[in-house]
């Protein structure tokens, strides 16, 4: 991927959002269509949210480890093309809806098929346990400590590690290789879920690297404090002695939230993470390029300066800001990667210090559509006052779908973008889409929710909120032919074939 010098085009279509037999998205044979109708559509961009395994909330944004894959991901004909579970074995498929996921009911049902999978793989000679022993072998450093973390989530039902053993909580050395020992099968199992996720999705990508089309994956800055992360990392974090954070992460009160954004994670100790060279950061980056072609850091500003709220607050109000690490912090990236393949969410309360940081690295940031209209024409997000060096879109996964910020924008907005457009939106999705695709930004990405014109009920997320989110799928008659061509024409009228 030729970073910056060229002109692509992609949608923003999460995993989980595609169509499927079982529940959810996986990836198996929809998400190998999806690519296709992508390459049809001279789409060269594919963007996805974490892949992380997810905890309460089912949120990506709040992942057991930022290092282990999601196996609700894992397809399941592709387990049994390999040998590794029969049609019997899956048995009755529950009544699953076809337009949401069914968390409550997908995931325990997924996962004891999963284990039955991991039983047949270990009880037969198969070629493929040399390369499972390798792929433990190369993971080591955060597999070993992920597999005890979410086996002992699985004995203690899924309470967090502050509600474990007190031995356990602070990783007594003896407690556990005790552990280890006696969750033995239940560790086995997690290797093979992670076995089998790196396993397919490499395939995936790579099948999508050959259609020209390139993933960018999505990586939070704060990780939550229910991970495998804090678990074993709880030095470089504020905790107190008994192991709970002394502060944490959100975003103060603004136009939208009079309480501002409580978001609950932990806060890193910058000046520990520095004291060992950012280990940790360089082998969570060094992961994300495995993984992606190029990869948005989600709260870039983050980095600059973060709002720190004393724990014991229910909001984000009585919060104050913290210099981050910033240019120290890049730099080190820099030197262990050379160029970097970040894409910067710069969105929020940007300053001229996030911007100078941004742009000190090259980063390209972000222009949302949906942010464009308020009636000054200075505004950063209107198309005529983007930059080359940034990515546009429609909406983002924390957006209403366009066609529902249309339903529901100001009288001002919507007088605002009639001027713009010097006309009356016959279908407010495609003129963003339009919009987007004519930008000069080097990159552009439609939500694909944009593409089909779903309305609100269809939206991803609603920050601030937990409950009856990431659940969008999209049916299998959405990637229609017609769709690809009209899009294929779009890309080519604007340049961007990537």
């Amino acid at each position: 991927m030729d970073y910056g010098q060229r002109r692509y085009c992609g949608v923003l279509m999460h995993l989980t959002s595609l169509p499927g037999k079982y529940g959810t998205g996986t990836m198996g044979f929809d998400s190998y269509r999806f690519v296709d109708f992508l390459n049809h559509g001279g789409q060269t961009l594919w963007q996805v949210l974490p892949m992380c395994p997810t905890g309460h909330g089912n949120s990506p944004y709040q992942g057991l480890s930022a290092f282990a894959g999601n196996p609700l991901l894992i397809d399941f004909d592709l387990l049994i093309m390999e040998g590794d579970l029969t049609n019997e074995e899956i048995g009755y498929v529950p009544d699953f809806p076809v337009s949401q996921v069914d968390f409550d009911t997908l995931i325990p049902w997924k996962l004891e098929i999963l284990n039955r999978a991991a039983h047949n793989f270990f009880n037969r000679n198969d070629e493929r346990i040399h390369e499972f022993n390798n792929f433990l072998e190369e993971n080591q450093e955060w597999l070993d400590d992920f597999t005890l973390f979410a086996a002992l989530r699985i004995a203690y039902e899924n309470k967090s590690w502050k509600d474990w053993d007190i031995h356990l909580k602070i990783r007594h050395p003896e407690a556990l290789a005790e552990a280890r020992h006696r969750l033995a099968v239940e560790i086995r199992e997690i290797e093979y879920q992670q076995f089998q996720f790196f396993r397919q999705w490499k395939k995936l990508k790579e099948y999508a690297n050959q259609k020209n089309v390139y993933i960018i994956g999505d990586i939070p800055i704060f990780v939550a404090y229910d991970s495998s992360d804090v678990w074993v990392h709880q030095e470089q974090f504020f905790l107190d002695d008994d192991c709970n954070p002394t502060v944490v992460a959100g975003v103060p009160p603004d136009y939208f939230s009079a309480d501002g954004q409580r978001w609950g994670n932990p806060l890193y100790k910058w000046d520990v993470m520095q004291s060992t060279g950012y280990e940790w950061w360089i082998k969570r980056i060094q992961a994300s390029i495995e993984l992606y072609d190029l990869f948005r850091i989600d709260h870039f500003r983050g980095f600059e300066a973060y709002w720190e709220i004393p724990a014991y607050e229910k909001t984000a109000r009585n919060g104050r800001w913290v210099p981050g690490p910033a240019w120290h912090f890049f730099d080190a990236m820099r030197n262990a990667f050379g160029n970097l393949p970040f894409i910067a969410e710069d969105l929020g309360i940007i300053t001229e210090p996030v911007e100078k940081l941004r742009d000190d690295f090259n980063l390209p940031g972000m222009k949302v559509l949906q942010f464009a209209f308020d009636g000054k024409m200075d505004n950063p997000y209107l198309p005529h006052n983007h930059e080359e060096n940034s990515i546009v879109y429609t909406g983002t996964h924390d957006n209403d779908t366009t066609n529902g910020w249309w339903d529901s924008c100001t009288d001002k907005e919507r007088q605002t973008l009639r001027n713009y457009l010097g006309r009356e939106p016959q279908s407010p999705a495609w003129e963003f889409i339009r919009l987007a695709v004519s930008s000069v930004s080097n990159y552009c990405v439609i939500n694909f929710q944009d593409l089909v014109c779903l309305k609100t009920e269809h939206r991803m997320n609603i920050p601030g909120t937990v409950e009856n989110n990431w659940l969008f799928r999209a049916s299998p008659d959405m990637f229609h032919p017609d769709l690809a061509g009209t899009l294929n024409e779009l890309v080519n009228t604007y340049g961007r074939n990537g």
